[in-house]
């Protein structure tokens, strides 16, 4: 249900607490003191023990408060949850917190079905309970209370709440919210980021993760999240349990912790390791989110503070840039003969307060660097640590920000630290902390630009053969079987458009062997091929580099005893020969496939070899991928550095390696059959790519496919070409590659046809709101463009509509705007139509738009429609603008 009723969890103005008692040790009276030490709502104390708590009257049930209270806290044993619930619903409650824990399968359903006919919404069972400390609200049984302030943390821990508001609290960290889900049989974490994603009084979300369930509602709803503001995540559980029973490469390698990783990242959030480093990253991101971030120059007063920089820097992967010239000369120029000269820039321990502000100025020089300045100064006493502080400052808060601040010691950089601070600027105690923090940064870029790619399912470069894809699926599923044999699985791939190298079938006869490899040219290499034998190598299954007929009839005879010894169940049908490949300068890859129980389809690229899963060299990514984000996966392991060539080695062919990764994705999407894939190896050098062995497992479930992608893909199939005015024109979802076609768009409209679709004029456009409106979530919202060609075979549009919707599908607003010389020829109400027909598909119950009321035109298209127009709810002094509604779905 999403964030229906959330309100009344969040921002109750009375609370029932049921159970609630006076004896000190128990839930109940730790529940009800907690509230009623703070709350200023109405409290009502449920319990026929009582005729009073605390001098407030006591109720017996439900049916005896006096009104329906928002929230419900229940503290009362198992077997009563549901009837309460029950009772509540019919009462008008929507939202209740069930601490009760041990509830079992059928009372947690007999739960969650009384609350579904009412939307009332359930936090737990089994949880510590809620914090909203901006309204004095306590409804936990935590002894440790929480500070106001702009972070939500969000635990699955019950136990580590109370740790946590603990730690927080000697520390001075206050927070929006603090939820603890306990159970989640109802409010997951899908639900809480869609509703701190768009909490005023929240600047990051904090998350401890120890399971995820959902995954289409998580990644719909962090994606989102991450869009508004910095989401930040802890996740327990980095074991490799599970990975044993993995029959493939990809599997034993793509375990769940890992697969997560991948989700983080293609989710615009950051993963930090312990909850110390969650504080950490919230503060940075959400006081230099959008500093510089590509690399660190470190300017100190001490040269032991700088090395410590540089280790720690080396350490977290953060470039130390080397200073330019032109760098250089601005520093000589303003700096003493003995300072550093490289970077860390070391201005000398008897530095006054102006060398700092020189030497900063001079690195701030370049507006165009992507550089950010890690301020670290020691206490000395030439000059108070204050004084220098106060002298930098309105150096170091200019637009953009690019300086972090790391001020040396304790009580005598007290005030100076204050300063910054109290300036926005972020500061860390340590020069690790400072890079660390830095390190944070960088990496969360990296998921945010993730984020915004949205590639479509099928973008492979390479003709797709799908019917013969078909065939070989079906044949081998219909035969019983899921393991494709070699031939089988390359003969798949090659029509799937990836280059393999070239490979005969033949029997268990050493005479068709050789045959084979007359055809094909010595040396060979030759394999058993057998349906149940899935890792050749590990029978003595693969001879490589076999140059004479005589060699290769010996290899026939050796293989199968050898085969026959350690398989004798094994039915071998014979062997395979393929022509030995030959590259110079390869490197030797592995590419695969498999699917997560919890985020579908998941891609893997690494080092391959027969020692994959030891040198476990490999980056996770989920589908759908393009060339931007195959090459980002690239990136990440630690082969790519050998692939871009060292000392006399080429550079490999990274943009071949790339297409073969939008190939695999392109299959995933097309065939659900799908289950497990191993490209092993896959053969690369700066001449091309080619796959030399290959393994597939396909099965009936259909594991795969587009719609089981945790992240939707470009939706292709809503594309669609409409005749008008006499040529043919395309309307179809906008692309985050529209966002210079879309600048033009809106450049081209006259002011006051914008006045009118958003109220006030504009004269430039930013880039972050051009890839707001281009870089979309489809899983949020739609926007349709109608384009037409241009002369120089490039695209141009027409026109467009958006339509946002709520988090419940319930509700959706629409905006919709042609280009203004076109008004009047039927686009809007042709784009108009289209919204309409995929919300109805998609099952949206109402579309909305607030209208000027001297849009005249605007009102006529929706009244033709059959919107219905009325006084807007949210002008109640009507100034000038009008509601129009129409309603999607039939009653029921």
């Amino acid at each position: 249900m999403s964030i229906r009723n959330l309100d009344a969890l969040f921002a109750p103005r009375s609370v029932a607490v049921f159970g609630a008692s006076e004896r000190p040790a128990s839930v109940g009276g730790t529940v009800w003191h907690n509230l009623s030490t703070e709350f200023t709502g109405r409290l009502y104390p449920v319990n026929p023990k009582y005729s009073a708590l605390g001098g407030v009257r006591a109720f017996a049930n439900v049916k005896a408060l006096p009104e329906a209270p928002d929230l419900a806290v229940i503290c009362t044993p198992a077997a009563t949850i549901a009837p309460i619930i029950a009772d509540l619903g019919a009462r008008g409650t929507r939202a209740a917190i069930v601490v009760t824990a041990g509830l079992d399968k059928a009372q947690k359903q007999a739960m969650l079905d009384a609350a579904r006919v009412h939307t009332l919404r359930i936090l737990g069972p089994n949880c510590i309970g809620m914090l909203a400390p901006h309204l004095g609200l306590n409804a936990s049984f935590s002894h440790i209370g929480a500070k106001p302030g702009d972070l939500a943390f969000v635990s699955q821990s019950g136990a580590l709440v109370t740790a946590m508001l603990d730690w927080a609290g000697s520390r001075g960290i206050g927070f929006s919210h603090f939820v603890s889900l306990g159970e989640h049989a109802d409010i997951d974490f899908g639900d809480m980021l869609d509703f701190l994603g768009s909490d005023p009084k929240t600047r990051a979300i904090l998350l401890y993760i120890e399971s995820v369930e959902e995954s289409h509602k998580f990644m719909s709803a962090a994606r989102a999240a991450a869009r508004n503001k910095p989401v930040i995540v802890v996740k327990a559980g980095r074991s490799a349990a599970g990975q044993a029973a993995a029959a493939s490469h990809t599997g034993a390698l793509a375990g769940s912790d890992a697969v997560f990783d991948a989700a983080i990242a293609r989710s615009g959030m950051l993963r930090v390791t312990s909850l110390q480093d969650l504080f950490l990253a919230a503060e940075t991101l959400a006081r230099f989110r959008d500093g510089p971030s590509g690399g660190l120059i470190v300017l100190t007063n001490g040269g032991g503070a700088g090395v410590m920089a540089a280790d720690a820097a080396a350490s977290a992967g953060v470039p130390l840039p080397d200073l330019s010239a032109d760098m250089l000369s601005r520093l000589n120029a303003v700096l003493p003969s003995n300072w550093s000269r490289a970077n860390p820039v070391d201005i000398i321990g008897d530095a006054p307060a102006q060398r700092y502000v020189d030497a900063l100025k001079a690195l701030a020089a370049d507006p165009h660097s992507d550089h950010a300045v890690l301020f670290i100064q020691a206490p000395t006493a030439i000059v108070p640590s204050t004084q220098i502080a106060q002298a930098v400052l309105p150096h170091a808060i200019q637009t953009p920000r690019r300086v972090l601040g790391c001020w040396l010691g304790d009580g005598a950089v007290a005030e100076a630290r204050q300063v910054f601070r109290g300036a926005g600027i972020p500061d860390f105690d340590t020069p690790e902390e400072a890079v660390r923090a830095f390190s944070f940064l960088r990496t969360y870029r990296l998921h945010q630009a993730e984020l915004l790619q949205t590639p479509p399912a099928r973008s492979a470069a390479r003709p797709v053969d799908l019917p013969r894809i078909r065939t070989i699926v079906d044949d081998v599923l219909s035969s019983g079987r899921e393991l494709l044999t070699e031939p089988e699985a390359k003969a798949l791939l090659d029509a799937a458009g990836l280059p393999v190298v070239a490979t005969r079938v033949v029997g268990t006869q050493a005479d068709e062997a050789l045959k084979a490899a007359a055809e094909l040219g010595f040396p060979v290499a030759l394999k058993i091929l057998s349906h149940t034998i899935s890792h050749k190598s590990d029978v003595g299954g693969v001879r490589l580099n076999i140059s004479t007929e005589p060699e290769l009839r010996e290899a026939c005879l050796a293989m199968l005893a050898r085969v026959h010894e350690l398989r004798p169940d094994a039915d071998v049908q014979g062997f395979t020969v393929q022509r030995m490949v030959k590259l110079k300068h390869a490197h030797e890859l592995i590419i695969g496939a498999s699917v997560d129980p919890v985020f579908g389809p998941v891609i893997l690229f690494g080092q391959g070899g027969t020692a994959v899963e030891v040198l476990a060299d490999r980056a996770l990514a989920l589908p759908p991928l393009n060339t931007p984000l195959a090459l980002a996966q690239i990136e990440r392991t630690r082969v790519a550095k050998l692939l871009h060539g060292y000392r006399d080695e080429p550079a490999a062919d990274i943009a071949g390696v790339a297409q073969v990764l939008v190939s695999v994705s392109q299959l995933l999407a097309d065939v659900p059959e799908i289950a497990e894939l191993d490209i092993n190896p896959l053969l690369v050098n700066h001449e091309g790519v080619v796959a030399l062995d290959a393994r597939v497992r396909v099965s009936a479930k259909r594991p795969a496919g587009a719609a089981n992608f945790a992240i939707q893909p470009y939706p292709q199939q809503l594309v669609e070409s409409w005749a008008w005015q006499g040529e043919a024109i395309t309307l179809r979802p906008i692309r985050p590659e529209d966002e210079d076609q879309h600048r033009r768009f809106l450049e081209q409209l006259d002011p006051e046809d914008i006045r009118l679709r958003v109220f006030y004029s504009r004269r430039s456009i930013e880039h972050s709101e051009l890839a707001r409106l281009t870089q979309i979530d489809y899983a949020r919202e739609m926007a349709f463009i109608a384009t037409r060609p241009t002369t120089d075979d490039g695209e141009e549009t027409l026109g467009t509509v958006r339509a946002s919707v709520d988090p419940d599908n319930q509700t959706a607003e629409f905006g919709v705007i042609v280009r203004s010389d076109l008004k009047g020829s039927g686009l809007g109400h042709r784009l108009m139509s289209k919204m309409i027909e995929h919300l109805r598909a998609r099952g949206t119950h109402r579309l909305v738009g607030t209208v000027l009321r001297e849009n005249k035109g605007m009102l006529e298209l929706s009244r033709s429609l059959g919107f219905q127009e009325s006084a807007n709810p949210g002008d109640p002094g009507d100034h000038g603008t009008r509601f129009v509604s129409l309603h999607l779905q039939p009653d029921t």
